[in-house]
């Protein structure tokens, strides 16, 4: 349903910041030193808002658990952000890209281009969903910085209707998407540096719960090794540095050894791992990782059963 206009005026991140009400009068550096004060509060609202955040990393983990899936889905600023964070789990944690996807209204070419009516469609919102099909072992976190967008409040009907687990991020308390989901995610960021331009305080809360949402899922899920990616792929001469390093340092080898045994386990820092800590052929150590749901540290600790 379309909001009023007098809706729109009573938004948070639509209102004037008292404290940057002559920005357009500061010298540079204070105008800098401005957006940067306002900045600062972000991190503060996301901690407020951590208790909301957990249940819904235990949804996530639980749908991957069961073969489901994560969508961010969401208009302009938000979409990008959802579509940026699904795009860097495959390279940091080697999952597969249907693991987690990001929806943006207006597709790819939203991406790099302004769609703004994009956000004002709510059948597409609801094909988007259809399309994805959306299932319930998944999990469909809507963004939204006013919480309004008729793109993701339909979609995230539409996943309802199917089963799925629903949870948003939003920076508008009582907003028409907190109101529909399983797990809201409310982050309250107040006025924005300059009066309606959601990309900063509002973008940035939004980039930093959607890290936290994918990092702790897929620590909780077995991918890392402590703190470390020990499911990078090594596609670059960085991430081959960092493997050899890893497989070294985790397994107290060489890092010859370390190079010799990523060569032989196909670049898999785990398996290389496992290889050398417990003295197993690749097979073996193919077939204990997976007895272990492919966590390093439950295999290195399980004793290997031939």
């Amino acid at each position: 349903m379309p909001q009023s206009f007098e809706h729109y005026a009573t938004l948070p991140t639509e209102q004037p910041n008292p404290a940057t009400e002559n920005l357009d009068e500061l010298s540079t550096i204070d105008l800098l030193q401005a957006i940067n004060r306002e900045g600062q509060t972000v991190a503060f609202a996301v901690q407020k808002a951590t208790p909301q955040i957990a249940p819904v990393v235990e949804a996530v983990v639980k749908a991957f658990n069961h073969g489901g899936r994560l969508f961010y889905i969401g208009a302009g600023t938000s979409g990008r952000l959802g579509v940026l964070d699904a795009s860097e789990c495959p390279p940091t944690f080697s999952v597969e890209p249907t693991l987690v996807q990001g929806i943006i209204a207006g597709g790819d070419f939203a991406l790099r281009n302004a769609v703004e009516g994009a956000e004002d469609d709510p059948l597409a919102g609801r094909e988007a969903i259809i399309a994805a099909n959306v299932g319930a072992n998944d999990v469909v976190i809507g963004l939204s910085a006013s919480g309004g967008a008729a793109f993701v409040v339909s979609a995230m009907q539409e996943a309802q209707q199917r089963g799925a687990v629903t949870g948003c991020v939003t920076c508008v308390v009582g907003s028409a998407l907190a109101t529909i989901v399983n797990f809201p995610i409310v982050v309250a960021v107040g006025a924005e540096v300059l009066a309606g331009s959601s990309r900063l305080k509002a973008g940035t809360a939004q980039k930093l719960v959607l890290n936290m949402i994918s990092t702790a899922s897929m620590v909780q899920w077995g991918k890392t090794y402590g703190n470390r990616m020990v499911d990078v792929k090594p596609t670059n001469q960085k991430l081959q540095a960092r493997a050899v390093r890893l497989v070294s340092e985790i397994a107290g080898v060489s890092v010859a050894q370390a190079t010799q045994a990523l060569a032989v386990a196909g670049g898999n820092v785990k398996i290389s791992i496992v290889m050398l800590q417990k003295s197993l052929q690749l097979h073996e150590s193919v077939d204990h990782l997976e007895k272990c749901r492919n966590a390093l540290k439950r295999a290195l600790n399980t004793p290997f059963n031939t």
